[in-house]
């Protein structure tokens, strides 16, 4: 078939917009509708679900969102592709098909499963299935589809499959189709959320719409929303989401390897960005395996320090708590938030945050909470906190580990109940997996040499956008340059070392640099940041969200003769 699918996605994670369903249905045409919930927190929420009650293990709200709108994705005809299965997909699909029953309608389900592993000594180990499962569900008629933990991609992957009929040897089709999956997966952000340039969005990034990828036979897209929804779809709303959460240039999946230094992307009108030139070759012979283990125990004080000896005033608190409780386990951060002769206590005040991790529930309980509210009147001048004592809560430490694709049992479990071991790929690549190199690519503008002309001092984002976020214990940091002259002075001015002066925390880390110039983007992976991943992280930013906009907002060097803003050619990247 020749007609492109028009994929929509009204779900970025457990939690997103209820409505979105609703407003996607409703909103214009589309073939297909997804539904991405997870995410490596989100397996350690459902495997604690799954703890208390083994009939769960999914995402409830997606049973709620879908019981006003199954009727009319029914009705016109809009497959619904969804992983909200989570650790038992099972589960959900036979509460969809009560939910039919019980709504009167008939809706055939499939179903994907074989990601769960046997690990005894994990909470939940699931492997990164792909998307030949869904496919095959889809082939076989079905109008639901509910997966287990594939990668967030295939959900859109999948059905281009089946609409297609690609095959295992289709690499660039498969990469492209990647590349429109990993674009609208985190619904909102590829349409103007959570943007640098937020206020440039029509509506001032009020309320955007959901996307819609229009994928076609050789797997380029153009990418889209519904007409008068808000937001805006742009050259840059679209490398700010292709930029987060990624790595190296070779985007590993267990379908294909995309290359992200292959990705064109150009404004085809209002709202319209065209996804082109992406390059595949084979995928490696292991899937990533999540794993999430109880790691303890946690619980959290905060003193408010008002006006002089802010230092010596943490000192004190840091002495008595480690003589109350014992030093190990214990961390504390100072965050300065106070101003020198401010006129109220709010802007007097800084704050020190006190955590404290163990294996005993106890200790990290009201062991800890009381101690650090028996200082209240025994501490330093104006002694306050803002939180109340409470029992500890269990948290979480995600791994992630490797398998053989061909040690699990991927299986669609067809609307008939038929089950169809899924094949693993018969052509990878042993190498892959360590495939961080770019390839040579043309596009940008050269290095532009340090020192040339004069600078003004002023906020690095004045000239660049960013986006960053988590992977396990790690993180990335994509920045974007908005013109070619600007990505000419950013490839050769934002170094490691550059990063290091800036973002002190990172000088510690193994950090990775990666140019992608079609993109005019330079992307970092700070390695172990983030600790023992986002459910142990006592880090402020626990997920490294704002990691970007803290880089943009120091006041550095900028050459003179850049101007900030976009350029003429606004919204087009790469062309």
């Amino acid at each position: 078939m020749s007609a492109p699918l028009r994929v929509g996605n009204a779900s970025g994670f457990y939690g997103d917009r209820a409505t979105a369903w609703r407003e996607m249905l409703d909103g214009g045409d589309l073939d297909v509708l997804t539904g991405d919930y997870l995410a490596e927190l989100t397996m350690l929420i459902l495997g604690r679900d799954r703890m208390r009650d083994p009939g769960l293990g999914y995402a409830k709200t997606f049973l709620r969102q879908l019981e006003g709108c199954l009727g009319t994705a029914l009705d016109r005809g809009v497959r619904i592709v969804t992983n909200a299965g989570g650790l038992n997909p099972a589960g959900l699909a036979a509460a969809i098909g009560s939910l039919a029953e019980r709504l009167g309608l008939t809706a055939r389900i499939g179903y994907v499963e074989g990601d769960a592993l046997a690990r005894p000594d994990a909470l939940t180990a699931n492997a990164y299935l792909g998307a030949f499962g869904i496919a095959a569900c889809l082939d076989a008629g079905a109008d639901v589809v509910v997966t287990g933990r594939v990668t967030d991609a295939s959900l859109a992957v999948g059905p281009a499959i089946a609409r297609f009929g690609w095959g295992r040897n289709d690499l660039d089709a498969l990469a492209g189709a990647t590349v429109a999956g990993h674009l609208i997966e985190c619904g909102a952000q590829v349409t103007g959320g959570n943007f640098s340039f937020f206020t440039e969005l029509p509506d001032g990034g009020h309320r955007p719409g959901f996307p819609i990828a229009e994928i076609h036979p050789d797997g380029s897209s153009v990418l889209t929303k519904h007409p008068g929804t808000g937001g805006a779809v742009t050259a840059e709303t679209v490398t700010a989401q292709l930029l987060y959460e990624v790595g190296g240039p070779a985007y590993l999946g267990p379908d294909v390897v995309t290359r992200l230094d292959t990705v064109r992307l150009h404004q085809d009108g209002p709202d319209r960005v065209s996804v082109s030139g992406v390059r595949g070759t084979p995928p490696p012979d292991t899937l990533k395996v999540g794993v999430n283990n109880l790691g303890g125990f946690r619980n959290s004080m905060t003193f408010v320090l008002c006006g002089l000896d802010v230092p010596a005033k943490a000192a004190l608190v840091r002495g008595q708590l480690e003589e109350a409780v014992g030093k190990e386990g214990l961390e504390f951060t100072l965050a300065r938030t106070d101003h020198p002769d401010a006129a109220d206590t709010e802007a007097a005040s800084a704050l020190l945050h006190v955590h404290l991790r163990d294996g005993d529930r106890a200790r990290a309980g009201r062991a800890f909470s009381a101690a650090a509210v028996e200082l209240a009147l025994a501490s330093y001048p104006g002694c306050t906190l803002t939180t109340l004592p409470g029992d500890a809560t269990p948290y979480g430490v995600f791994t992630a580990d490797t398998v053989p694709q061909d040690a699990v049992e991927h299986v669609a479990v067809l609307p008939g109940g038929e089950r169809v071991p899924i094949p693993p790929p018969t052509r990878t690549d042993a190498a892959a997996a360590h495939a961080t190199e770019a390839a040579p690519a043309t596009g940008g503008a050269p290095a532009r040499p340090e020192g040339t002309g004069p600078t003004r001092r002023a906020p690095l984002g004045e000239l660049v956008g960013a986006r960053s976020g988590d992977k396990g214990g790690d993180a990335n940091l994509g920045v974007w340059a908005r013109t070619d002259a600007t990505y000419g002075w950013l490839r050769g001015w934002l170094t490691v070392e550059r990063l290091a002066e800036l973002l002190p925390e990172t000088a510690p880390l193994t950090v990775e640099r990666y140019e992608l110039p079609h993109l005019r983007a330079v992307n970092f992976v700070l390695r172990g940041l983030l600790g023992q991943g986002v459910a142990a992280s006592t880090r402020f930013d626990p997920q490294a969200k704002a990691l970007g906009e803290l880089l943009r907002c120091r006041v550095v060097d900028l050459p003179a003769d850049l101007p900030a803003g976009p350029s003429e050619r606004f919204g087009e990247a790469g062309a």
